[in-house]
């Protein structure tokens, strides 16, 4: 009977956290709405917002900021639910969405699709009038894209040939990550100054560059795995026992393993490609989560990705008040955000093994 009591009171603290998550993003995106650098009131704001504002106004709301907002919901819940099923599949809790070189393999296909093809630097030289013609940011992203998800593919596929376990998951990302940042480097080198800037300030997480058509394609990826790993919530949890736990329930642990991961570092690259390095969600959000609420994926699954979009939004916010007058990479503030959590994480940790 007590035990009875004691799940019933863990399943309503769930639920209110859920529900109070739901209202901390709803309230804070409304918020963001009528965040930036263009002096627009509140009133004018919400005027705009109801579609009776200038035409000015109704532009920077429903053009601008709306796109911002949504990317930002979408690819911090994302990142974080990635990071979430990464840690569990891995068996480690410092994986996160760059562990399997994902990030990396995005920038260098980035960084040539700038230097050499979408931007034109082989041809148009040091002209940023030229770079303005003949840029195309779509292309980017789908080269971005293209290079982290083969790059995604080549780890898993070298795994499979050996035991397919988490170490060798871990150290495969991270020689493969550590090519992917040569090349891009060595390809920094020979860019012009104009490509070489551009290439720069696109690895910097940036939500400007969201489109209310990059945001459906985002969603369309986050919510297919989301509802992935609902499905597989129970599994995770068996996982968590141990994989000779797991087999015994007939629960094909490397077919797990290969496919969440896929799944997992696919939701990165996407938005990886749209916006940038954002570093940090996939592995602060995923801690408090489990730190607050244990280790039931059917609730560490939601609240993740709820507080992956709140702090997102919470950087986005920062970004734009601290910019003044542009807005500052939203990477680099989630990093700041997010390094004290990671440090007292470390620092709270039960064991005290000396280093």
């Amino acid at each position: 009977m007590d035990s009875m009591l004691k799940m019933q009171k863990i399943r309503r603290k769930n639920r209110l956290v859920i529900f109070l998550l739901i209202i901390a993003v709803a309230m804070l995106a409304v918020c963001c709405l009528f965040v930036g650098s263009s002096n627009m009131t509140l009133r004018e704001g919400m005027q705009a917002l109801w579609g009776m504002g200038t035409p000015a106004h109704n532009r920077i709301i429903w053009n601008i900021r709306i796109p911002r907002v949504l990317a930002a919901v979408i690819a911090g819940a994302g990142l974080s639910v990635a990071g979430l099923i990464m840690q569990t599949t891995l068996n480690n809790a410092m994986a996160s969405p760059s562990t399997l070189g994902v990030s990396n393999a995005a920038v260098f296909g980035a960084n040539l699709s700038i230097i050499a093809f979408a931007g034109g630097f082989l041809s148009t030289g040091s002209n940023v009038q030229n770079f303005d013609v003949g840029a195309n940011p779509f292309a980017t992203s789908v080269l971005a894209f293209a290079f982290a998800a083969g790059s995604v593919l080549l780890i898993l596929g070298l795994c499979t040939l050996r035991s397919f376990s988490p170490n060798v998951v871990v150290l495969a990302g991270i020689a493969i990550g550590s090519v992917w940042t040569a090349a891009t480097s060595i390809l920094q080198f020979y860019a012009t100054d104009v490509g070489l800037s551009a290439a720069v300030v696109w690895s910097f997480g940036d939500l400007g560059r969201a489109s209310y058509a990059t945001d459906w394609i985002m969603l369309a990826t986050v919510i297919v795995g989301i509802v992935f790993f609902m499905l597989m919530a129970w599994k995770y949890n068996a996982l968590l026992s141990g994989e000779a736990t797991a087999k015994t329930m007939g629960i094909r642990v490397e077919r797990l393993r290969f496919v969440s991961l896929l799944l997992a570092s696919v939701i990165t690259a996407v938005c990886v490609s749209f916006l940038g390095v954002i570093g940090f969600v996939g592995i602060i959000c995923p801690h408090v989560t489990k730190k607050l609420l244990g280790q039931d994926h059917r609730v560490t699954i939601p609240v993740s990705c709820l507080s992956g979009s709140l702090l997102l939004l919470l950087a986005d916010t920062a970004s734009r008040c601290l910019g003044s007058g542009s807005a500052l990479p939203v990477g680099a503030i989630t990093s700041l955000l997010g390094a004290p959590f990671f440090i007292a994480i470390i620092f709270s940790r039960k064991e005290n093994h000396k280093c």
